[in-house]
């Protein structure tokens, strides 16, 4: 049976992702076999395994690092808000329909047993299993039936580091009163705390330091600096999403959608030089971009209301007008079209006239759709041309079944895993829509959009973009450098190996 070692946070944003992440990349290093777990995570921005599962990306990404594949054990619970008071609820990467937050408190503890048959047999397979909570445990209104944070970490016997965001300010006090609040068989899971994102002297810092440790009982096993980290964020909290696109040869505007998911898709498009995304959330930010792309969203009507209601729509269609290519990706394709019907009260029931860029009708069903693909890009008119016969790979996350009207031509021709073959989305006048997320994440089809972008308007762009795997390999090593100069590693290890 595995080894494991849980990271908490004092708070949501805390860094405890990232933190997970590093640790798996370092025990990979040191030549353990490693997998991450949540049992319970709360995001927009999920994933599609090879075998058809949904699970949040956070543990993607520390699989990733791992050197493993993602598998939904890593995640059993996912949520994906729907609402201010309700989420789909998502067990073992197949959707058990909406809940709202009362509801789901209420089946929750018959989930334990889900929880602990995932990670008994993740630690079967694996040396070590590096743990995430989520929150903060200190969150005393809802430690009754925890299964994510003590209430985990004392079902698996974990112990645990306590991280804080000292970037926010108080992380002395959040961290002393995080300890604090908890119970006594609680504070003595925690083995460690974890200072996150310094900027500044550590020197100065070190007074802090030896009080904290003095008056929790706690030793700090280090202060991590903030640093720099291009890797796949999980949920609308990222910082990717303030970025400013001013300046850039080529800029590109993704309307910021209020439930907005998956924006990993546009992560390759920030790493092509030359190019600039802005995550645009008013009308005026869209005035000046090379494109408009309508990201997916979890709920597709309600933010299609609000993009009639805030003008977005209005100023995208003056900008289409004046020549602006258009791209719409899942729930923003099916906003591009002419209608989105809902008659199995999926997402609340009702009809809405679409954007009416596209040719296209969408009617949302129960059953989801889940499953990787990959294939080709048809030929492309317009601005886009430049995509033509491009290879894609990716996947699909939708609850509708979109119908192009006769003679429509579609984006492109995908590959099901299941070996299914279909036409995917649709193209009409400088519009474009697909139901592939991660569309430009396969190689070169990044830099070929911007390429065709620049073109359009008279520029050159210089070097290419890196290779997107490579890139990502890099990235994790330099995470993994930076957290293991920062942390006290031997004090990490006799921890693990329950002697600290």
């Amino acid at each position: 049976m595995a080894k494991c070692i849980m990271v908490q946070g004092t708070c949501s944003n805390a860094g405890k992702s990232l933190l997970c992440a590093a640790l798996c990349r370092i025990f990979r290093q040191d030549g353990w076999r490693v997998a991450p777990f949540k049992a319970q995570n709360m995001a927009l921005n999920s994933y599609i395994t090879a075998d058809g599962g949904e699970m949040g990306r956070a543990q993607v990404v520390q699989a990733e690092a791992a050197g493993i594949a993602p598998d939904v054990r890593m995640n059993p619970i996912l949520l994906k808000p729907t609402s201010d008071v309700g989420s789909q609820v998502i067990v073992l990467g197949q959707a058990r329909g909406n809940r709202t937050a009362r509801e789901y408190w209420g089946d929750k503890k018959a989930l334990m047993p889900v929880v602990k048959d995932a990670y008994d047999s993740l630690a079967a397979e694996y040396d070590i299993i590096v743990i995430e909570g989520a929150g903060s445990p200190a969150e005393i209104n809802l430690k009754q039936d925890d299964i994510v944070n003590m209430g985990l970490a004392r079902l698996v016997d974990a112990p645990v580091l306590l991280v804080g965001d000292i970037d926010r300010g108080g992380v002395f006090a959040s961290l002393y009163g995080t300890v604090k609040l908890l119970d006594a068989d609680e504070q003595a899971r925690i083995r460690a705390l974890v200072i996150n994102k310094f900027r500044g002297d550590v020197e100065i810092l070190k007074p802090g330091l030896s009080q904290l440790e003095e008056l929790t009982g706690k030793p700090v096993a280090g202060v991590v600096p903030y640093g720099h980290f291009d890797i796949d964020d999980e949920d609308s909290l990222s910082a990717r999403l303030d970025g400013d696109a001013r300046g850039a040869a080529v800029r590109i505007a993704v309307v910021r959608l209020p439930r907005i998911s998956n924006f990993t898709d546009f992560a390759a498009l920030e790493r092509v030089p030359g190019v600039g995304v802005c995550y645009a959330d008013k009308s005026a930010q869209l005035t000046d971009a090379d494109l408009i792309i309508v990201p997916g969203s979890k709920a597709t009507l309600a933010d299609l209301r609000w993009l009639r209601e805030s003008g977005m729509e209005a100023q995208l269609l003056r900008q289409h007008a004046a020549g602006t290519p258009v791209l719409g990706i899942c729930g923003g394709f099916q906003m591009l079209g002419r209608t989105a019907s809902d008659p199995e009260n999926t997402e609340g029931g009702g009809s809405l006239r679409g954007i009416g860029l596209l040719p296209v009708d969408t009617v949302f069903r129960a059953r989801k759709t889940t499953t990787q693909a990959r294939g080709t890009v048809k030929t492309l008119s317009g601005a886009l041309a430049g995509l033509s016969g491009a290879a894609v790979e990716g996947y699909e996350i939708h609850m509708g079944e979109t119908t192009r009207a006769a003679g429509a031509q579609p984006f492109s021709t995908l590959t099901h895993a299941d070996g299914a073959a279909v036409e995917d989305g649709c193209q009409a006048e400088n519009v474009y829509g697909t139901y592939l997320h991660g569309v430009f994440d396969a190689p070169g089809v990044a830099q070929k959009l911007a390429q065709a972008l620049a073109a359009r308007k008279g520029v050159t762009l210089g070097e290419t973009s890196p290779d997107t795997a490579a890139y990502k390999e890099r990235e994790y090593d330099r995470l993994a450098d930076a957290v293991r100069q920062a942390l006290d590693m031997d004090l990490i290890y006799r921890i693990l190996e329950g002697k600290a």
